[in-house]
């Protein structure tokens, strides 16, 4: 199979090398520039390559890779100014994803899987709030309590609520206010979808490693026109998933083309607003996850929504055009010029200003790793469909897919809501059966004889004596009691002033 990926030509062509993929990239530019184009057509080189590809379709029209383009005038006239001579319409092999279950086939993970870092960026918690969800995943783990879903990890923050000083003593403070708002994070989690992307049966690496019959990558799709509407359940759902690739997948070395490529568009919502750990781990992700054979793309606006030390690591640079209205604007101009290796041919700043749609700065490694000067290319149309495709289309694809009927019935086997239920009902019957053992055995002693008098005389008179002498306290005497050590609250206040002013009212009449 073909091993590099044809992007486009000006005075040269630009090509990306399969065993310098794994080296991570860059597509950036304004809305309108191309930049779905040139996602499309490396998609499928990527493809064509044998290499599965992870990507979201924000917009919907990332389904288009899986059907054959057509021959539109604009398409034919790319590819005669660019000289393609082997050109010809063919869709990708494609299977779609949804979290929601409606455009593709349910994508779904666990709790346990998602991990306490990941969660705390997803409920928004503060540190001491993820603290403490971080004792409540070790009490998870000891006391063999599996997550899966939202209620199990429910569950879980009432077991260590009710737990709280025990718990304290051993790993610290468990505040009731820390598991009041994982509670209720959970439950804006469950109105953004949280429902559907926890459970089981979950997905894994295996389903999206996979080649199809002729040995060309599958393409996994993501349908996340509904996602995204929940920006931080998206980022951190594609950034649980590169967490999963960097610690499941063995050392590899360089290969002539990586395992897998992931695609994360709209990149800024990684990282805005992320706490330094986050972005510190992302950092660490990238850096090391090409060992594995993985390279990760992002695609953003603007070149200044990456970390410049994630930037920094990004080899292969597709740029689109950047408008420079603002001093942000300017500013990232600079930074996008700044970051390609200079060409003595080319004014980098102002050509990024200056290119028109379909048109790209592009800079990728060579062989040894090294950076081509920067070139000014028209990029290469996809062969695929540019933009939507039908619903029943859709149905067909996924009907068609190796993977239909495996993922599309939730199954909600035994873990931590049921185990602890279990619990809560077995503590229930023993305090239940002793509590009648007690009744049993205070009925079965002889009753006394009530002194007589009047309604006053048993409520305030004084006790009977039994026959060891010892004085038995009356009704009233243990309402008194029971009234004097309430007066220290405000409920006990409130009491005393209900009751002894009806008595009081009742007299004075």
């Amino acid at each position: 199979m073909q091993n590099d990926i044809f992007i486009g030509k000006g005075e040269i062509e630009a090509h990306l090398l399969g065993r310098m993929a794994n080296r991570h990239g860059l597509i950036a530019g304004a809305t309108g520039t191309g930049k779905t184009v040139t996602l499309q057509t490396l998609v499928e080189g990527f493809s064509r390559m044998g290499t599965p590809v992870f990507v979201a379709d924000i917009k919907g029209d990332l389904a288009g890779l899986s059907q054959a383009g057509e021959n539109k005038p604009k398409i034919r006239e790319r590819v005669e100014k660019i000289g393609l001579t082997d050109f010809q319409f063919e869709a990708s092999p494609v299977v779609f994803w949804d979290v929601y279950g409606e455009l593709g086939h349910p994508l779904r993970t666990t709790i346990s899987d998602m991990g306490p870092l990941l969660l705390a960026r997803l409920l928004n918690l503060n540190e001491t709030q993820a603290g403490v969800l971080n004792i409540a995943f070790r009490v998870a783990d000891e006391q063999g309590l599996l997550l899966l879903d939202i209620k199990d990890l429910r569950a879980l923050m009432q077991h260590v609520a009710e737990h709280a000083r025990e718990l304290t003593t051993t790993y610290g403070n468990v505040s009731a206010a820390s598991v009041g708002a994982i509670q209720r994070g959970l439950l804006t989690l469950e109105d953004a979808g949280g429902t559907y992307l926890f459970g089981e049966p979950a997905i894994t690496l295996d389903d999206l490693l996979q080649t199809d019959a002729q040995g060309r990558g599958i393409i996994n799709v993501l349908a996340a026109e509904k996602l995204f509407h929940s920006p931080q359940l998206y980022a951190t759902l594609l950034l649980w998933l590169l967490a999963e690739l960097f610690e499941q997948l063995p050392e590899a070395g360089d290969m002539e083309q990586p395992k897998l490529v992931f695609f994360f568009d709209e990149a800024h919502l990684l990282f805005d607003d992320a706490p330094k750990v986050l972005i510190d781990t992302v950092e660490k992700v990238v850096r090391l996850i090409r060992s594995k054979g993985v390279g990760i793309y992002f695609i953003t606006q603007n070149p200044l929504d990456v970390p410049l030390p994630i930037l920094g690591q990004l080899g292969n640079r597709v740029q689109h055009a950047l408008r420079a209205f603002t001093p942000r604007d300017q500013e990232a101009v600079r930074v996008a010029a700044d970051t390609f290796r200079p060409n003595p041919k080319l004014n980098t700043a102002e050509a990024i200003t200056q290119l028109g749609v379909g048109e790209a700065l592009v800079s990728c490694l060579d062989s040894k790793g090294t950076p081509n000067p920067v070139e000014r290319v028209l990029v290469a149309p996809p062969r695929s469909r540019i933009g939507a495709i039908t619903p029943e289309e859709r149905a067909h694809i996924i009907q068609s897919s190796n993977v239909y009927g495996v993922f599309e019935k939730m199954v909600d086997r035994e873990s931590a809501f049921e185990i602890l239920k279990q619990r809560t009902e077995a503590s229930l019957n023993q305090a239940e059966a002793a509590a009648n053992i007690t009744n049993t055995k205070v009925s079965s002693q002889p009753t006394e004889q009530a002194p007589s008098g009047g309604l006053l005389d048993g409520l305030f008179g004084g006790g009977s004596s039994n026959q060891s002498g010892r004085t038995r306290e009356s009704a009233g005497e243990a309402f008194i009691k029971s009234t004097m050590r309430a007066v220290g609250s405000q409920l006990g206040r409130q009491i005393i002033r209900g009751v002894m002013g009806a008595i009081i009212g009742k007299g004075g009449r």
